[in-house]
């Protein structure tokens, strides 16, 4: 009897073991390219939330996860799509990515679709990916940009400019966000004096500016990337003295643009997503801790991508992105406990028992209509050349 029962434990514990996993997540991000400065921060965000998942040796009989980048450049489709092939083959259950709109479309529609693969992205916002053919497969934690040209025309008219001029970057983001800014400001009253688009990656826009400059207008908005166009259309505008007063959408606002143009911003504004309270205070104390800039564009957003897709994983008790996609919205939203940054253990606790939960996250996260964040944006400026937060909408 005495052997029988030491068998049995010795299965019990192998069968334990079997069970667990090392699920492999994806990060689509763009370590080189337009945006290049904002992805370490957002690869930071993806690997707490791994670490904090690992750690609590809670998900799934005790499964680790461990992280795999996938370079997407933000705005190479053909290469974000190669990329992403070479993870999936390593057996990725799910990706925090892409990292820009047009690479994300690619990715989604070449490989995530085709392969059965769920994508969370953190800041892929074109008003193109709420009506994608996405399977069930596709979500975001970041607000449509159909969202962001209602607010920035809102903002805009509050500091009494009337009349802009737009430059975008020539691709589905830029031009998604561009022409939803455009009918906003025009059903409110606002003049767009050009609506105009700019090519990334050139040493000179002397041409374009001087364009935008003969349109006129009492501010540029500039749809662009900091680390591409957009800071090149700045630069030449600030240099020439053609605008004094740029607008800047969240591709601009980081680190980044206040690194390359400080005190010379002092009358420019602007937006991007980013909430504010609880979740996102105990968000922003746990990177600096972890030692990267939990305040940095999207970092948030990518910490509750990974967390999303390893909740419904609990919630699905299975890893396979057939399975689990359909438990996304149910984690994300209410009814249930409330789980924010640092509580990851306690929500897959809760998920493990049978019990509902509401994912509030870094970004008060609520996912609506085609899994989409409801969005919330903060208002910033630069008085002393540093970014400072105004107010959220």
């Amino acid at each position: 009897m005495k052997k029988l029962l030491l068998a049995s434990a010795a299965m019990a514990l192998t069968t334990g073991i079997a069970a667990a996993e090392d699920i492999k997540l994806g990060a689509s991000l763009g370590f080189t390219g337009a945006l290049e400065s904002l992805a370490p921060a957002m690869l930071g965000g993806a690997e707490l939330a791994a670490k904090e998942v690992t750690d609590s040796g809670k998900l799934l009989d005790g499964s680790t996860v461990s992280v795999v980048q996938s370079d997407s450049t933000c705005t190479d489709a053909a290469a974000a799509v190669s990329a992403l092939e070479r993870v999936v083959a390593e057996g990725i259950k799910g990706v925090v990515g892409g990292m820009c709109s047009g690479e994300t479309i690619a990715s989604l529609e070449k490989v995530a679709v085709p392969n059965g693969i769920v994508m969370i992205s953190p800041s892929a916002t074109s008003p193109a990916l709420s009506t994608i053919e996405d399977q069930g497969l596709f979500f975001r934690t970041s607000p449509s940009d159909a969202r962001q040209g209602e607010v920035m025309a809102q903002i805009i008219q509050s500091r009494g400019i009337n009349n802009v001029a737009v430059t975008y970057t020539n691709n589905d983001y830029g031009k998604g966000l561009a022409d939803s800014f455009a009918a906003a400001f025009a059903a409110t009253g606002g003049t767009v004096t050009v609506n105009a688009a700019h090519d990334d990656g050139k040493a000179d826009y002397s041409a374009e500016v001087a364009a935008l400059a003969a349109a006129g207008g009492d501010a540029l908005v500039v749809a662009g990337y900091v680390d591409q166009g957009g800071s090149g259309i700045t630069r030449a505008a600030l240099d020439t003295g053609a605008f004094e007063t740029f607008v800047f959408p969240d591709g601009m606002v980081s680190q980044a643009l206040v690194d390359n143009f400080g005190a010379e911003l002092a009358t420019s504004f602007g937006q991007n997503p980013a909430a504010e309270g609880e979740g996102r205070d105990a968000y922003v104390a746990a990177a600096q801790a972890a030692g990267f800039d939990g305040t940095s564009a999207f970092s948030a957003e990518a910490y509750d991508a990974a967390a999303l897709i390893l909740l419904a994983m609990e919630a699905a008790k299975s890893s396979d992105p057939a399975v689990y996609k359909d438990k996304v919205l149910e984690v994300a939203n209410e009814p249930g406990e409330k789980i924010m940054p640092g509580e990851l253990a306690k929500g897959l606790e809760l998920l493990a028992a049978g019990t509902d939960i509401d994912y509030v996250g870094a970004t008060a996260v609520e996912l609506i209509g085609p899994g989409e964040s409801a969005g919330v944006y903060r208002e910033v400026d630069f008085p002393n050349g540093e970014l400072n937060v105004v107010a959220y909408h």
